[in-house]
């Protein structure tokens, strides 16, 4: 978490953060169209500049991180925890509502 820029950090305070094993092949069929697609991982709900007064009462926004494709893709600790930190820093931007050009600003791709 401390290598997640501070703007990210600070965007966290009605977000929750999930590790799961695998994605929900259901989700990633809505998604993707594929029930066997594998991402590490997956931002639900309504992102920042998106919400509005009846939002409120609306469930704490989730990011899934999903812990065997990331694992099974980067073996190597040092690799693996900048994959969980690129994968992090992306879906905290989604919920924030940045686009691809804005995450390759902070250093994403």
């Amino acid at each position: 978490m401390a290598a997640i820029p501070e703007p990210f950090r600070q965007a966290m305070a009605n977000l929750v953060v999930v590790v799961d094993d695998w994605p929900d092949p259901d989700a990633m069929e809505a998604m993707y169209g594929d029930r066997d697609e594998v991402v590490y991982g997956l931002f639900e709900g309504t992102p920042l500049p998106e919400r509005g007064a009846a939002d409120s009462a609306d469930l704490p926004a989730v990011i899934h991180l999903y812990r065997c494709p990331l694992e099974q893709d980067w073996p190597d600790p040092r690799d693996l925890a900048r994959e969980v930190e690129v994968t992090l820093a992306h879906e905290i931007a989604h919920f924030m509502g940045l686009d691809e050009a804005a995450i390759r600003q902070y250093g994403y791709e």
